[in-house]
């Protein structure tokens, strides 16, 4: 397999996975690469910076160059695939801005807002498989934040 840093003809930059070279030259011929923000097939490699070996031989990532530091987005999805994307991030940040960040005390606040034994008041944070099915069984209504692109890197 073969990665490839790509970037659409609006200047989305994102990567993608091939077998090696001719299948992405196939794919993009046949339309099947496409830019998962805006949709466009009209896709071309980007210049790819080596990653450089290191004294213990690790690579040193390529931080430099176009769109260092912007988030990348997988080739192959599609123009609904990218509208959904533009949706949850857009979710994320609404609950962002709008509501207080508890971290990892989401299922005690949840359940002390729930019970009025503190403010009501909306809240995000982490909590627990476990926690959030406990949550739902006393009747307190949560919902996961949608897991980006950019939240693996």
């Amino acid at each position: 397999m073969i990665r490839y840093d790509l970037v659409c003809a609006e200047g989305h930059e994102f990567d993608g996975w091939f077998r090696d070279s001719a299948s992405f030259d196939e794919q993009r011929a046949g339309e099947a690469v496409v830019c998962p923000v805006c949709g466009t097939a009209r896709v071309d490699k980007a210049l790819m910076a080596p990653g450089i070996a290191k004294g213990g031989g690790e690579p040193v990532p390529a931080e430099s160059g176009p769109g260092a530091g912007q988030p990348k987005y997988v080739a192959g999805a599609t123009p609904d695939a990218a509208r959904l994307l533009e949706l949850a991030r857009e979710l994320r940040r609404q609950v962002e801005t709008g509501a207080e960040n508890v971290g990892d005390r989401f299922a005690d606040e949840a359940r002390r807002i729930h019970y009025e034994e503190a403010e009501a008041r909306s809240i995000y944070g982490e909590a627990t498989p476990e926690d959030a099915r406990a949550l739902h069984e006393e009747g307190i209504e949560v919902f996961p934040l949608p897991v980006l692109p950019e939240d693996k890197n």
